[in-house]
């Protein structure tokens, strides 16, 4: 059954048969002792918040479907898809005044937001939006997602703005406060105009310079057939852009593999998905970063159905070192058809590998049987497989978009939070106002922490499409950013779904934009008008009690005479040990989150410990390990181009290897003469740790 039929057809059973339109939203709510809260602090305008999401040009083309009745299975395929946009957040410090600021995306004729925090300038956290100033307002476009990473490796973030049916833009920070448009003469937009979602930055090929993907969706969103009708025949590639130097990017999208899919029937070969999600990261931890993309089945009924096929599903592309990617997703046990729209990576279990949750369609709905789609997570092997292991003891899980992996309680795990409702013709998926999934004791067995999120039930009115984390207070906690293509107002009445058993059941809600008619039967849209979409900012009450670390990398190429690895450090896996405690590990990401980039600092619980470990794999293959980093501390740890793991280095030749790097950092300002004596101490200590474990003994995660 498709999408649309679904819909209808749970429409046609009335009111009184309490099942959802289409989709479902979110994943594990169950009762946690977090101990935090996140409040909005941008509800009513707040904090210099006054966001607007325009809908996009499309919504003209709905209006006038839903007043020429009735609404019928044709005019749910000619229904434009996104009609109120499609909205992304990305949180980075543009200014490099030690806080960190937001972007977020707007529509036709309305300036995107570049909100600069105060926090610095004046220790209250008040945001003033400078986009216009700042020259990334792209008025004129109609915009999607956005990433950033120092492209040109100067020292600040440079920003990617995507588009709906115009040029994807490129930005180069000017570093001082200001933003020049490049895109002409970056060749990012010489392939042509796509409809783009999301980006994600990353050094494919090791070079030091930072490459980018764009996930690609559909040739036209004015109309639905992408997502109901035709499996492949409107879908566009995803593209891969190396970075050339200078502001200049090569489209590597057809040499390197990123448009050979794995899965597709052979009738379909060298077709395209329809993908939300894109990463850039290291999977298998061996230096360098593959990519991972998120499809979706969308409307199209599986294989598994009668004259089903399957064409949303997740794609592992392996990077051989050089850039050339092999999508090794039915190898690694992840290439399941399903609604995948985000992507967060992180170590739930605590076992050394790499593990990822992706968002999905979830279970309330009619469409598909239970948990056919649920948005989860999926487990890390040493062999390189990753284990499907389901919802756990949640049973359901619901929609969602935006997605992010982090301690939000800084108990020493990693948790997971998203975000997403699902605005389609003929209503809404209202269910997951910001789901909290704690990892209780680094289990990867989630429960849901409803507490964390007060503001629940308003956020459920926000149709939330981007996400982000990072922390904008500076106490230690990670905070939220989303922001919603719309919202419905508090006089429109939401429905509750039908019960599954779940801990979802008390707040799974839809609404139905169209209504049987009492004498024919056929759909009249009931005359629901919405509001246009905010950006919620909540931040942590934090005051639990636990400690925190917050590391950031610097890549050295450019500082050190050896240094190799892009300034960001993106691309790098970073694991932390609380004393006493166990290794956690979080990859730093140059997008994955649908439509939206994470802050780059990465944050890490202590619990109750009073320090602890950090090690770093880099781009190329280098570790470093640094020891002793105390609670609150913030530290940027540069690469020093010297592994410990190295085993055709003498002790000598890394000693001095190690004080040639520490002698060009500190010569560039990098490190003062108190954090060089605690890296050369950390760096001798790795050494002797690893060398003592012996051959095939690594001492450390």
């Amino acid at each position: 059954m498709r999408r649309g039929e679904a819909i209808m057809h749970t429409i046609t059973r009335g009111a009184a048969c309490t099942v959802s339109l289409l989709g479902a939203l979110l994943p594990a709510l169950a009762a946690a002792d977090g101990g935090v809260t996140l409040i909005d602090v941008a509800a009513g305008d707040q904090a210099g918040i006054t966001y607007r999401r325009v809908p996009s040009a499309s919504k003209a083309i709905f209006d006038a479907i839903k007043n020429d009745p009735p609404y019928t299975q044709e005019k749910i395929e000619a229904t434009p898809m996104k009609s109120h946009g499609a909205p992304g957040v990305a949180i980075f410090d543009y200014d490099r005044d030690g806080d960190l600021d937001l972007y977020v995306t707007n529509g036709p004729g309305a300036a995107n937001s570049l909100y600069s925090n105060q926090l610095r300038e004046s220790g209250e956290l008040r945001f003033v939006d400078v986009a216009t100033a700042a020259g990334v307002d792209a008025t004129d476009q109609d915009s999607t997602g956005v990433c950033f990473g120092d492209v040109d490796n100067d020292g600040d973030h440079d920003l990617l703005v995507l588009s709906h049916n115009s040029p994807d833009r490129l930005f180069e920070n000017q570093g001082d406060g200001t933003f020049l448009d490049v895109t002409a003469a970056s060749g990012i937009a010489a392939s042509g105009v796509r409809v783009s979602s999301s980006c994600s930055f990353g050094d494919v090929d090791n070079d030091g310079l930072l490459d980018v993907v764009i996930a690609n969706t559909y040739d036209n969103w004015d109309h639905y057939r992408g997502i109901n009708v035709e499996p492949f025949a409107l879908n566009q590639h995803n593209q891969l852009f190396v970075n050339q130097g200078g502001n200049v990017f090569a489209d590597a999208s057809a040499s390197s593999g990123i448009e050979e899919l794995a899965g597709f029937p052979p009738e379909a070969a060298g077709a395209a998905g329809l993908t939300w999600a894109i990463a850039m990261v290291d999977v298998d931890l061996d230096g360098d970063v593959d990519v991972m993309a998120a499809d979706d089945q969308a409307g199209i009924p599986p294989a598994s159905s009668v004259l089903g096929v399957d064409r949303g599903m997740l794609h592992l592309w392996r990077n051989d070192g050089s850039g050339q990617l092999t999508d090794r997703a039915a190898q690694a046990g992840i290439l399941a058809p399903g609604a995948w729209m985000g992507l967060a990576f992180a170590d739930f279990n605590c076992d050394g590998n790499l593990d990822f949750f992706a968002s999905n369609f979830g279970d309330y709905t009619p469409a598909m049987p239970i948990l056919e789609q649920p948005s989860r997570w999926f487990l890390g092997q040493h062999d390189g497989i990753f284990t499907d292991i389901g919802v756990g003891d949640l049973g359901t899980t619901l929609f969602g978009w935006g997605v992010s992996a982090v301690d939000y309680d800084n108990d020493g795990d990693t948790d997971v939070i998203y975000h997403g409702g699902l605005d389609v013709g003929p209503g809404l998926e209202l269910s997951n106002g910001g789901v909290v999934l704690q990892n209780p004791d680094c289990s990867a067995r989630f429960t849901v922490d409803f507490d964390a999120v007060p503001g629940f039930a308003a956020n459920q009115r926000r149709v939330v499409h981007g996400m982000a984390t990072g922390d904008l207070d500076q106490n230690g906690f990670v905070d939220v950013v989303s922001v919603a293509n719309m919202v419905i107002p508090e006089s429109i009445a939401l429905t509750p779904h039908q019960p599954l058993g779940s801990p979802f059941d008390p707040i799974a809600r839809f609404f139905l934009s169209f209504d049987p008619d009492p004498k024919t039967g056929e759909l009249v849209w009931n005359g629901s008008t919405f509001d246009d979409g905010t950006l919620a900012v909540e931040i942590s009450s934090g005051g639990n009690g636990n400690g925190w670390v917050e590391i950031t990398l610097l890549g050295t190429i450019g500082l050190a005479a050896e240094g190799r690895v892009n300034r960001d450090g993106i691309g790098a896996v970073v694991r932390f040990r609380p004393a006493a405690g166990r290794w956690v590990m979080k990859p730093v990401l140059g997008g994955s989150s649908y439509a939206s980039q994470d802050a780059l600092p990465l944050l890490f619980g202590l619990g109750q410990a009073s320090s602890g470990t950090v090690d770093v794999l880099w781009p190329g293959g280098v570790r470093n390990r640094f020891y002793g980093v105390r609670a609150g501390e913030r530290l940027v740890l540069p690469e020093i181009p010297c592994s410990y793991a190295d085993a055709g280095l003498s002790v000598g030749e890394y000693r001095d290897c190690v004080r040639r790097a520490l002698d060009d950092l500190e010569a560039a300002g990098v490190v003062d003469r108190t954090l060089r004596r605690r890296l050369l101490s950390s760096a001798l200590r790795a050494l002797r740790a690893e060398r003592t474990a012996g051959p095939g003994g690594h001492a450390g995660p």
